[in-house]
Order: C-alpha cells, then sequence, then structure tokens
C-alpha cells in the first residue's frame, strides 16, 4: 500500500469501514456506486481517471476471511466481485499474466473450469479468473500434458476428472509448471477458491 495510506490509518485509526460504494466487474474495471447500491447489484458507473484508478490498484487488499477491499486513506472500501478479486490478462509481447492492477502472475497451482466456460485460477497472487477476451489468446499457449489445446480440453473435461496445464514451450514462465484443471459449478467459486462476492457489514 502507499505509504501516505499507511500514515492515514495510523492517524486515523477507527474511520468506520464501508459498504456497497465499489465493485469489480468480470473484465476487471472498477465500478463506482454513487447510490450505495452495490450489495444490491447496481450497475454503478465507471471510473476513467488514470490517477485514480492507479491508486486504486495499489491499496487494494483482502483480509484472511476473503474479503477484499480498497483502502481510502484511513477508510476502508469493501468491493462487490462480480467474478473473481483479480481479473488475468494474457499480454503476449511481454510473456506475461497480468492482474487488472498490473501485477505480474509468478505461478498459477490450479485451474478451475465453469459450466459457462469461464476460466478461474488460483495464482500466488490469490484467486483470479481470466479475462474472457483472452482465452483464445491463452488457447494458443496453453495444453494438456498430451498437447490437447486449452479450448479443446475444456469441452472434453469431465466432471471429477483432472487434466494437467501448461506452458509446453516455456515462454510465459509464470504457465510453464503444470497445474491441474478441474470443473467447479460457478456458484461453488467464492468457496473452492476463498473468497467473498459481496461483503456484507456484520454491523446490527
Amino acid at each position: 500500500m502507499d505509504q501516505t495510506v499507511l500514515d492515514a490509518l495510523q492517524r486515523w485509526p477507527n474511520v468506520p469501514s464501508v459498504y456497497g460504494w465499489l465493485s469489480l466487474s468480470a473484465r476487471g474495471a472498477w465500478r463506482l456506486h454513487p447510490l450505495g447500491d452495490a450489495q444490491s447489484g447496481g450497475a454503478g458507473e465507471g471510473i476513467t481517471n488514470t490517477q485514480i484508478l492507479g491508486f486504486m490498484n495499489r491499496n487494494y487488499a483482502a483480509e484472511p476471511n476473503g474479503q477484499w477491499f480498497f483502502q481510502n486513506g484511513p477508510q476502508r472500501v469493501y468491493v462487490r466481485l462480480d467474478a473473481a478479486p483479480y481479473i488475468l490478462h494474457l499480454r503476449p509481447e511481454q510473456s506475461e499474466v497480468v492482474t487488472h492492477t498490473g501485477l505480474s502472475i509468478n505461478q498459477v497451482s490450479a485451474w478451475f473450469a465453469d459450466e459457462q466456460g469461464q476460466l478461474y485460477a488460483q495464482t500466488d497472487l490469490g484467486p483470479a479468473r481470466m479475462d474472457d477476451r483472452d482465452l483464445l489468446a491463452l488457447s494458443e499457449v496453453l495444453t494438456t500434458t498430451n498437447s490437447t489445446p486449452l479450448l479443446d480440453a475444456l469441452e472434453q473435461l469431465l466432471p471429477e476428472a483432472t487434466l494437467t496445464l501448461h506452458d509446453p514451450s516455456g515462454r510465459f514462465l509464470s504457465l510453464k509448471e503444470p497445474a491441474p484443471l478441474r470443473l467447479l459449478n460457478q456458484a461453488d467459486a467464492p468457496g473452492r477458491l476463498g473468497f467473498v462476492t459481496n461483503p456484507k457489514s456484520t454491523t446490527i
């Protein structure tokens, strides 16, 4: 986190947290909810200011219970997650997989595919989902150990079965090590990967 944020937390440690004001879309876009309706499924408004986005990206973190938040100075702003805490993007020009916040993924330890063809990952930074727009490009990188491309593997994957994915070229170092691929129901993704989609206050 930014040092200014850490300093603010020390100076004002008891600022109440807020809920319902911020969400993260399935494609990694931050959305502000001026009406406080994130918890009830409101669409919110896109944020375009690059300085604000950079500040949010640097001060995004999680609690041990799987609730994710943006630390806005001394105030914690909890985030509704429309897909996962991190949305991943493939960057072929840098041979990297990066999060929506611009961080590089160093390792993927497990893959999960849901009934809608969305691809989740357990990474060294935490739970994530691949931006659906990058799945085709990722299929040109990842194969099973018997050289089946990713998209073909997803079509062939059966319930309770496990396949192993990796980048056989070694170009993407974070994808070089083999990682299991399993099916899961989308509704089970938060529990399986360990995150809370819609944090709610326990204060009465």
